[in-house]
């Protein structure tokens, strides 16, 4: 991810919740491949609970299953 990039082509106002948005997802991909796809423990590895990263699994259209 080019963050410098961010400035010029993502709208004004929406920069922040773009760029946290890629990186949470890279984040919870990479907790997930860790684990080969255990949801349970790559909460716990994030320190966050098991329903939020279910939430935002969901909410990132993050395939669980290709981690399996």
């Amino acid at each position: 991810m080019d963050i410098a990039n961010s400035f010029i082509t993502i709208q004004k106002g929406e920069i922040y919740k773009s760029v946290i948005g890629d990186i949470e997802k890279a984040l919870i991909e990479k907790a997930l491949e860790y684990t080969s796809g255990n949801q349970i423990t790559a909460a716990r590895l994030l320190g966050i609970n098991r329903n939020t990263i279910r939430s935002k699994i969901k909410k990132l259209n993050i395939d669980v299953n290709r981690f399996k």
